[in-house]
């Protein structure tokens, strides 16, 4: 094998590469896409089986708008949930005045016993 045919290899198996990310891409927006029905899933898929390279092209002429609103809403649901649970992990986001200020109500209705409240304040102050 010679350069010419190793860098011909490259080629081809770039190109295989960037062919099968849009194949999976386009079938699972297809799939994805709450709008279509079940028969027009499955004549997505089909003309996919029958001239793949063509149908992945009207796809995304056709419909690439869509999947890019899909992309956006899936990431932006992605993004939010993360943010709330980086909330919730981070805890309720009072000030460590605020702790002690809730703990000490609660001390002086009784919720809480002594002992209770000066780990509360310890576990804020720290």
């Amino acid at each position: 094998m010679d350069f010419g045919e190793f860098l011909w290899s490259l080629f081809v198996i770039y190109f295989m590469i960037i062919y099968f990310i849009m194949l999976f891409r386009v079938i699972f927006d297809v799939f994805r896409d709450g709008a279509l029905s079940g028969w027009e899933k499955a004549g997505w898929l089909i003309f996919i089986l029958i001239v793949p390279l063509i149908a992945l092209l009207v796809y995304v002429i056709v419909r690439g708008r869509g999947m890019a609103e899909r992309d956006r809403k899936d990431l932006s649901a992605a993004q939010e949930a993360q943010d709330e649970y980086i909330r919730q992990v981070a805890g309720s986001g009072e000030s460590p005045t605020e702790q002690i200020a809730r703990a000490h109500e609660l001390l002086r209705s009784g919720a809480i016993s002594q002992q209770e409240f000066d780990a509360i304040k310890a576990k804020a102050l720290s």
